[in-house]
């Protein structure tokens, strides 16, 4: 069940709903305004709207990365499962 929790993002609160936890909810906060703090920190311009697109391109970037590791990864482990399977009939 979804339920609202409340975050703040560029010193602006807004309310979410999420069947996540309280926790999670927190934990993605805290993740969103370390990106943008990282990336505002590192640009002269101080344009909100620059902050927030370059730090969504940055989060989509690893997520795209982490989701190519993950076909990977499982890629790999059918392979293994097929040579466990050739050395379990020998």
């Amino acid at each position: 069940m979804k339920k609202s929790h409340a975050v703040t993002v560029l010193g602006r609160e807004l309310s979410v709903r999420s069947s996540a936890s309280e926790e999670k909810v927190k934990a993605v906060e805290a993740f969103v305004n370390g990106k943008l703090h990282e990336i505002g920190s590192a640009l002269r311009s101080s344009d909100a709207q620059l902050v927030l697109t370059l730090a969504l391109l940055n989060a989509s970037e690893e997520l795209l990365e982490l989701r190519s590791c993950r076909e990977l990864d499982a890629i790999d482990d059918s392979r293994i499962g097929s040579m466990i399977a050739a050395l379990d009939t020998v």
